[in-house]
């Protein structure tokens, strides 16, 4: 009877196939000892011992080089992804055994840079591929109730609620813009509050629920409110009304002529700070610690 496929013991070992990838990797035994710092012979006998377990030609030698035959080239393909992920669970295991957290959660204002946002992330699951990221995108207030709800371990928003500590992460500069062809550019002057006021205001809705708050001008008659950035600058870019919009959100289309400045004697422009703050500072783990530190860094060229 043939035992079940989890009761059987692999009969090679991980050691023998990271020496056949380092003898095609070097182009030599002699090379692959040198690199492995071990005796040529102990590679060899490696590599003939990896052959008869396996009963599969892996290696042909001509003239000084070694070369993987058509099946050793499949078969090393396979062991390399087997010996990433030993790789990987040796990282895993270090992580652990340093309190490296297998989730962070991270509450992130939607003035916060995308493109920083994703070098960030990027760098942090090259580092840690196996602590998940939880990922919230909040408006003023939402940052703030993911803290006091303890919702997330990192926060990114524009206000420190008091019983916090933050430090500073970034300035946000913020435009007032409306399409290109909008009829506040055919009155052949700087609009004025009172043009503003006869228009559509296009905000972005307060992600809190508990203690939502208002930010910047909000004197027009019609106030439109969408969910996120992207609708706001969608409708603007459609004509539909006006926005304060982050900088890095509008830029390339007004570089492309889609966009225009609004050009106001007041209030054309207004700087928001963005802030890190830690929800436990004292107990955040080095996951949360090196996620803040990605995005610290991530954000630095664009100030």
């Amino acid at each position: 009877m043939t035992p079940p496929a989890f009761s059987r013991i692999p009969r090679t070992t991980l050691e023998q196939w990271k020496v056949l990838e380092a003898i095609v990797e070097a182009g030599s035994f002699a090379q692959a000892a040198a690199l492995l710092n071990r005796s040529q012979s102990s590679i060899s006998y490696a590599v003939a011992r990896l052959q008869e377990q396996i009963g599969v030609e892996l290696l042909v030698v001509s003239g000084r080089r070694a070369q993987l035959t058509d099946n050793g080239r499949t078969l090393l393909a396979a062991a390399r992804e087997v010996l990433r992920g030993a790789q990987r669970l040796e990282q895993l295991a270090a992580h652990l055994d340093q309190g490296w957290e297998a989730e962070v959660r991270l509450a992130v204002d939607l003035a916060f840079p995308i493109p920083a946002l994703l070098r960030a992330l990027s760098a942090f699951v090259a580092f840690a591929p196996d602590t998940r990221i939880q990922l919230s995108e909040v408006v003023l207030s939402g940052a703030e109730e993911a803290l006091r709800t303890g919702t997330a371990d990192l926060v990114v928003g524009t206000h420190v609620p008091v019983g916090f500590l933050g430090n500073r992460l970034a300035e946000i500069r913020f435009i007032a813009v409306a399409h290109a062809d909008h009829r506040l550019f055919q009155l052949g002057r700087a609009p004025t509050t009172e043009d503003l006021q006869e228009d559509i205001h296009i905000v972005v809705r307060d992600s809190g629920s508990t203690r939502p708050r208002d930010d910047g001008w909000l004197g027009a008659k019609q106030r439109w409110t969408v969910g996120s950035m992207a609708s706001s600058r969608a409708m603007v870019a459609d004509g539909l009304g006006f926005a304060w919009l982050p900088e890095h959100v509008v830029s390339a289309d007004i570089e492309a002529g889609i966009l225009k400045p609004l050009g106001l004697d007041q209030g054309q422009e207004r700087f928001v700070v963005l802030y890190m703050v830690y929800a436990d500072a004292q107990s955040a783990g080095p996951a949360t610690r090196h996620l803040a530190q990605l995005m610290a860094q991530a954000v630095e060229p664009m100030q």
